[in-house]
């Protein structure tokens, strides 16, 4: 994708923030909150935390705790010799929790290179009338436990971390429509030449997510996100994921395919080598 290619998709969905922002129907009365100043915030765009990989704009509330799980198998061209790749598997287990209003903390652990991680998310503006999005940030710390100093003789503890922020916007275009853009930084401390053919340790990453409700309980989701400073020779490639979302009373479970074998910030949007995968999200509030 070329740089005038991902600047009409940032136009294009600008533009629809614009048009959306000018109607004035009955759903928006409908599908709104009030508030004491009198100003309607409209209902989240997302119902839950990811679209597939990618953050989305909703955040815990106070006091909630969420258990994710992220499980995505081996590639489907694999074909009988991996059951289609269920032989194999990647899982990546999350606990999100709100202590102040606004703000979530996330703890994971995943098996895609032994990482573990620390996250934040928190809430910057919510779409309502007089503001046409919902504004979230996000961050994290890495720690890749899986580098060995066998392979690294000169290895430092530094270079086991990677990091990411993300700015999320997203808007409720319509009851049925949510779409959302998340500008990315990755910042990694080390890397397989190999793998990348020149170093890029500092990338930049433009990501774009939607979902459509198709039912009270189900939806369609979809991503992608291009990553600006990956040499053309490097063996990953840009990641994508499309599924279904279902709701089933305290659970969400999300079906999805992906070619990104990691569910964590720094390893599909830096190491996804294209191949497809079945895979699934849990995800549970307590």
């Amino acid at each position: 994708m070329t740089y005038k290619k991902v600047i009409l998709h940032i136009c294009a969905f600008l533009y629809c923030v614009s048009i959306c922002s000018a109607q004035d129907d009955l759903l928006k009365e409908i599908d709104s909150l009030a508030i004491d100043n009198n100003t309607k915030f409209d209902l989240p765009a997302f119902k839950t935390l990811k679209i597939g990989n990618l953050q989305s704009t909703k955040i815990a509330e106070q006091g909630d705790l969420y258990l994710f799980v992220s499980h995505r198998f081996g590639p489907l061209k694999d074909g009988f010799d991996t059951f289609f790749g269920l032989d194999n598997a990647n899982t990546k287990i999350e606990l999100h929790y709100s202590f102040w209003k606004n703000i979530e903390f996330i703890i994971s652990r995943e098996s895609f290179e032994k990482t573990y991680s620390l996250a934040s998310k928190f809430k910057l503006a919510k779409q309502s009338e007089k503001f046409p999005v919902n504004l979230v940030g996000f961050t994290s710390i890495n720690i890749n436990s899986s580098i060995s100093e066998i392979t690294y003789p000169d290895l430092k503890n530094a270079d086991r971390y990677s990091y990411a922020v993300q700015l999320l916007a997203s808007r409720r275009v319509s009851k049925n429509l949510s779409l959302e853009i998340a500008p990315t930084y990755i910042r990694e401390n080390l890397q397989d030449l190999n793998a990348t053919i020149v170093p890029n340790h500092n990338q930049f990453a433009l990501g774009f997510g939607g979902r459509y409700k198709i039912s009270k309980r189900v939806s369609l989701n979809a991503e992608y996100v291009h990553n600006f400073n990956r040499d053309k020779e490097s063996i990953y490639t840009d990641p994508y994921t499309f599924g279904v979302d279902i709701e089933t009373g305290g659970h969400v479970f999300q079906l999805l395919f992906t070619n990104g074998q990691s569910a964590n910030e720094t390893g599909y949007i830096s190491k996804t080598e294209g191949d497809i995968a079945f895979g699934f999200n849990i995800v549970r509030v307590f």
